[in-house]
């Protein structure tokens, strides 16, 4: 991941975002959420010469570390809200598990 980024640094302007995903847990029969980083492309180094060039690294490379250190939060906070959701969401499964709907028999005409 940290060679991805550096790659990424060094051609264009690059932040990282959260990203909520759905697994199937079936240990519990639920479906449960997780939170991952990912790395999007937000800019293309266009031309440029000497110093400048230098200049805008540096600002992506801060942008980038900066949007890494947000996004990382973020995804370490939810992740503990999901966790817990799932917990609560697994025992409660335990303890009254899902019923099917069944159907019930047409009634007979009052009257």
């Amino acid at each position: 991941m940290r060679f991805l980024a550096v790659v990424c640094v060094a051609l264009a302007g690059c932040v990282f975002v959260p990203r909520t995903t759905t697994v199937y847990d079936k240990d519990c029969d639920i479906e449960a959420r997780s939170m991952t980083m990912d790395l999007q492309q937000i800019g293309a180094l266009g031309s440029c010469q000497g110093n400048q060039c230098a200049q805008i690294l540096v600002g992506a490379g801060a942008v980038a570390a900066a949007s890494a250190v947000i996004s990382g939060s973020i995804v370490v906070a939810g992740n503990m809200v999901y966790w817990f959701e799932k917990e609560g969401r697994c025992i409660a499964t335990a303890v009254v598990p899902p019923q099917k709907p069944t159907s019930q028999p047409p009634r007979a005409p009052s009257g």
